[in-house]
């Protein structure tokens, strides 16, 4: 009886028996990859560089407008904590930037493999087609060579009841007793 329930269990998907202990869902490893390439397609976008100036007119007016009491930035010195921020984030975003671009690349050359093996059957499967075409125009050449229509059965018919007639016509008539 357990033997049965085993060998029914064998047969389901992990985690869909009583068997065997369901699985639990584990993170994607893509995940940071995804993020990746949602951060260089975010980063390429008008709204984000409208953002980023929008960011940086604000800073600089903050710090240049306000009560210096209220002003984190100097404008004094080159507005030194925006500079920092802007290359702070320049920093980041360029290897999110060449990550996912690299993933393109992997996603480019699978694609291209794969157009390539494609484009590779097409042709063995294009060749295979005309070698069959080509044999089937040389058979077809071949039974219409051969082929007996109406026309050329008639004829011939007509040229052995001529001989007939002719060989009848030259053989003299015996009586016959």
């Amino acid at each position: 009886m357990a033997r049965a329930q085993r060998q029914t269990g064998l047969d389901a998907p992990r985690g869909r028996s009583g068997m065997l202990a369901p699985r639990t869902p584990q993170p994607s490893r893509d995940r940071f990859g995804r993020f990746t390439e949602w951060v260089a397609r975010a980063m390429g976008t008008p709204i984000f560089l409208l953002s980023l100036t929008l960011f940086c007119v604000l800073w600089m007016g903050w710090n240049s407008l306000m009560p210096e009491e209220l002003r984190f930035d100097s404008a004094a010195i080159g507005f030194t904590a925006l500079t920092l921020v802007l290359s702070l984030q320049a920093s980041y975003a360029a290897p999110l930037i060449l990550l996912a671009q690299n993933r393109q690349d992997d996603r480019d050359r699978v694609q291209i493999e794969q157009d390539r093996q494609r484009a590779e059957r097409n042709l063995a499967d294009t060749e295979y087609l005309a070698r069959e075409i080509v044999a089937l125009r040389m058979a077809v050449r071949d039974l219409t060579d051969d082929v007996i229509t109406k026309e050329s059965l008639r004829a011939e018919l007509k040229a052995a009841l001529e001989r007939l007639d002719e060989h009848d016509a030259s053989e003299p008539r015996t009586a016959t007793p």
